[in-house]
């Protein structure tokens, strides 16, 4: 039976497996208003010879429930459920049904869209709520969440608020990272130099100093507001943020525009008016389009797809992820990106060493960008910012015939790769990786960007 702490007292909403015995689920009806319930409404999905039968059992009970019949496929069921969860005002999803009516995929759509619409969806032995969205900002303000862990999330949110710091938008950033402080940091660059060894030193006192808000505030140059979290959930709830703090401090400052940033999969718990989602080319096409990818992109406005090109994802790969997408969000923006690097300071005519967080496969095509667009020569590169022991080798050898080290802001970049180079007396440069606009359905990211958050301004996204 389901639990009776989840649905006393609730208005529940039903989903009836036409293929059961119409005796049965009233029995079960009858059970779930026992334990506290009250059941406001049923919809029948799948099965048509008992369907009949089961409306009449139902509405000849003395409570009358409102009754909807679903689709002839599944999208339009899904029509009717969205339709009849807001009708009934529930509060609560009670999943009746069974296989064959409904298959494990599908109800990770019937979850994603219930999760959407703020309600909770329970079954025989599952449970799930809405991640939190505390209404906690006073200021225009948008979200940057991801549907994994390594598809560019940080890098995006360099991009995005260097685009609004350069349109007076007057951005801060609130970042979540697992490397997070324990308490809620601001960082403000124009009030301090957040140089490389500024940042080895807060390393060697034992901080994380690769953490995303210090990347943000050196390659972005924007406040941001440092928060940790632990853990995630399957749909984006963190176990334990300290991010309702750190959001609230953006109250109290002067900036007139905040950038709530997620953490891999995970969400942040506030409400904003917007949201942006990342996407990695290189994921496995069920991690975006079901599971609870499907949750992310539809309380998206943008997607912007990262690392479409070859080898990481063929390009019909790339072709399948955009249509899958507008298959599940229609009216989705989208983005199809590259990242390239950019130097955060001079490296021409320099002998250049890199460190990165790209795949292997990408070495030949990251070295000639950065030699032809910048006038350097590059004397290596290393892969390996998230494997401390390989780190530490390729440094050995790669540094001696480096004048600087060109480095992202992640993992390993500090503690091992900067203090490395320090102690070489080789100069460090840190880099971002800039979103470039290769296809999608917007002509213009730039413009997409500016106008999703304009629209916030005036009122125009909640």
């Amino acid at each position: 039976m389901i639990d009776a702490n989840i649905i006393e007292g609730k208005r529940l909403f039903c989903l009836v497996d036409g293929e059961h015995y119409p005796p049965v689920t009233k029995w079960t009806i009858r059970e779930l208003e026992r334990s506290g319930g009250n059941v406001a409404g049923l919809l029948f999905v799948g099965g048509t010879e008992k369907v009949q039968n089961a409306v009449q059992e139902l509405q000849s009970s003395q409570n009358k429930y409102r009754i909807y019949m679903g689709g002839s496929y599944f999208q339009q069921t899904l029509g009717i459920l969205q339709k009849a969860v807001n009708e009934t005002d529930c509060e609560v999803v009670v999943d009746l049904s069974d296989e064959p009516v409904v298959d494990y995929d599908q109800r990770f759509r019937i979850a994603s869209l219930i999760l959407y619409e703020g309600r909770i969806y329970v079954g025989a032995d599952f449970h799930f709520k809405p991640p939190a969205q505390n209404k906690i900002l006073k200021k225009p303000s948008l979200s940057i969440i991801g549907t994994g862990k390594r598809v560019g999330k940080t890098a995006v949110s360099v991009t995005i608020a260097r685009l609004l710091d350069k349109n007076a938008f007057d951005p801060v950033v609130v970042a979540m990272g697992r490397g997070g402080p324990p308490e809620p940091e601001v960082i403000i660059p124009d009030k301090l130099d957040v140089s490389a060894d500024l940042l080895i030193s807060i390393a060697e006192k034992g901080g994380h100093a690769a953490s995303d808000y210090w990347e943000d505030a050196v390659l972005a140059g924007v406040p941001t507001v440092g928060c940790r979290r632990c853990g995630g959930g399957m749909a984006g709830s963190p176990v334990l943020s300290n991010v309702l703090e750190g959001a609230e401090k953006t109250n109290e400052m002067p900036e007139k525009f905040v950038i709530m940033e997620g953490s891999g999969p995970t969400l942040p718990p506030v409400a904003t008016d917007a949201s942006i989602v990342v996407v990695g080319a290189a994921q496995p096409l069920r991690h975006i389009a079901g599971f609870f990818g499907e949750y992310r992109l539809m309380r998206s406005d943008l997607a912007v797809v990262t690392m479409c090109e070859e080898p990481i994802a063929s390009q019909e790969k790339i072709k399948q992820l955009e249509k899958e997408i507008l298959r599940l969000c229609p009216e989705m923006d989208i983005a199809l990106t590259v990242f390239r690097p950019e130097p955060h300071d001079d490296i021409t005519g320099r002998n250049v060493f890199m460190s990165v967080t790209a795949k292997p496969v990408m070495k030949d095509i990251l070295s000639r960008y950065v030699e032809e667009t910048f006038q350097c020569t590059v004397v290596g590169i290393s892969t390996n910012l998230s494997n401390r022991k390989k780190l530490k080798n390729d440094l050995e050898e790669g540094l001696k015939k480096a004048d600087v080290l060109l480095t992202e802001i992640k993992a390993a970049s500090i503690d091992v790769a900067a203090k490395t180079a320090q102690e070489q007396e080789c100069g460090i440069v840190f880099m971002h990786n800039k979103s470039v606009l290769i296809g999608g359905n917007v002509s213009d990211l730039e413009k997409a960007v500016l106008d999703l958050c304009q629209s916030v301004f005036k009122g125009g996204k909640k």
